[in-house]
């Protein structure tokens, strides 16, 4: 049965879901990994960070003690949930292999997972197919049998992002930052994705004012939000160093303009604020 379209009166849940904003040094500052989606699926044609819903998998019990970093307590006090928060860093993991190919963990030696020959890489590339073949319990499975633990200390909480109240696809959405991996190469997955490139968000923000990149607000907010740091370092340095309770929630709303087109105002929810985005 479908679902009915929401009214004022009834709205649909928002979707716990997570995203990573994937850095690293290049010639000239910063660079950040974005992809393009295809334009016959949801969001078409959008240049996004890699992410997605959060699933059942991410609640393991087993990601306690084969991750490396926050534990649930630590990581729901981050985000202000009850309990549940270390799932969005599980998910941002496996959801950043699954479509960019870059995998946060640590390998059986203990150090950061690096695919250094072509059997290994090959290895991975099956692992990653099965999981945008939709096979459960594959990020488990892989942890188990590669004796890994995933990195969860490398993620950086940065943003808050809730889908407007009368859209019919809702998400609750938090971002995060990582750098990518060294002896890792990031790719589309050639489904969902099918353009993929590692640009400096100056420039990224630049393209997307002269039309040459379609940016929804969550992104271009995110990109502005990384923008201006000469190293990964400095940037990571300095979102790690936010009290995460001064992070806002932020509810885009839609409204007509006077004149034509339209105005999207930003509701900071809990900080009595508005964010006015001019996307022109």
């Amino acid at each position: 049965m479908s679902e009915p379209a929401p009214t004022q009166t009834s709205f649909v849940e928002p979707r716990p879901a997570a995203t990573v904003m994937l850095v690293r040094d290049g010639g000239e500052g910063v660079e950040v990994f974005l992809m393009q989606r295809s334009a016959h699926g949801m969001f078409g044609g959008l240049h996004v960070f890699p992410g997605g819903k959060v699933d059942g998998s991410d609640h393991a019990e087993r990601w306690a003690t084969h991750a490396r970093g926050p534990d649930d307590v630590a990581a729901s006090a981050t985000l202000g949930l009850d309990s549940g928060g270390l799932s969005y860093w599980v998910a941002c993991i496996r959801e950043c292999f699954e479509e960019a190919g870059i995998l946060l963990a640590l390998g059986p030696d203990g150090d950061t997972l690096r695919l250094h020959s072509p059997r290994v890489r090959s290895r991975y590339e099956s692992w990653r197919a099965r999981l945008n073949d939709g096979e459960p319990n594959v990020l488990d499975a892989m942890c188990t049998e590669e004796k890994l633990r995933l990195a969860t200390d490398q993620l950086a909480y940065v943003s808050h992002w809730i889908t407007p109240v009368d859209q019919p696809r809702r998400y609750d959405t938090r971002f995060f930052v990582a750098r990518a991996p060294a002896r890792q190469e990031a790719l589309h997955d050639g489904h969902e994705t099918v353009e993929s490139s590692w640009i400096r968000p100056e420039d990224a923000l630049e393209q997307f004012h002269a039309g040459q990149l379609n940016l929804i607000s969550p992104t271009f907010k995110n990109l502005e939000a990384i923008a201006g740091f000469p190293t990964t370092e400095e940037l990571l340095g300095a979102k790690r160093s936010i009290d995460p309770r001064t992070i806002p929630t932020i509810v885009p709303r839609i409204i007509s303009s006077e004149g034509e087109g339209f105005d999207e105002i930003l509701d900071v929810v809990g900080h009595g604020g508005r964010l006015n985005v001019d996307p022109s």
